[in-house]
């Protein structure tokens, strides 16, 4: 596997020095996708971009929490699936939902369930979702908006969850008590 290293502040290309200040001042720490993702700055600046636009969407923090956690269950990713259920942790999501997530079993809610499944038909048909499953989605109140804030939220952690794979990205400290691996 290639070896990718993990970037500080002194050893990052120039244009990914602001943008690890950025994550520092943001998590007290650079977080080790971000120290990766240095290597590209143009990758590091529009994840952090559409990071703080998901942030910013209509989703609340139990909505983010079931989008990213969707992705990066199905996509297998060793580090982001530690990592945000820390996050998830910080932000006062209930244990159950992430619980639930991680281990693929039903949501505490049908609601929160259709998100899920509305993420899945997303992620696995790469953006070709049937009528009947946008039809569920809209009929579990969720909007138009919404639709197109999943499509954000996938962007946002193809970017982390590929980069990981390829880097094998180290789990970072504060997450390693939350180290999994998906189900057989």
């Amino acid at each position: 596997m290639t070896d990718f290293p993990l970037h500080t502040e002194t050893t990052a290309p120039e244009d990914s020095k602001p943008l690890l200040a950025n994550s520092m001042k943001q998590f007290g720490m650079i977080p080790g996708l971000h120290a990766t993702m240095a290597e590209a700055p143009g990758l590091l600046a529009g994840y952090q971009f559409l990071h703080e636009q998901f942030l910013n969407s209509s989703f609340n923090k139990d909505e983010l929490t079931v989008v990213w956690q969707t992705v990066n269950v199905e996509h297998a990713c060793h580090y982001c699936v530690p990592a945000h259920t820390g996050i998830a942790k910080s932000m006062k999501v209930d244990d159950a939902i992430t619980e639930a997530l991680r281990n693929e079993t039903p949501l505490p809610n049908a609601h929160l369930e259709a998100l899920r499944s509305f993420t899945l038909s997303v992620v696995r048909g790469r953006g070709n979702v049937d009528e009947a499953a946008v039809q569920a989605f809209l009929d579990a109140g969720f909007s138009k908006r919404h639709i197109l804030e999943v499509v954000l939220g996938v962007a946002q952690k193809v970017m982390s969850n590929y980069t990981n794979h390829l880097a094998q990205t180290p789990v970072d400290a504060p997450f390693e008590k939350f180290g999994w691996q998906k189900a057989a």
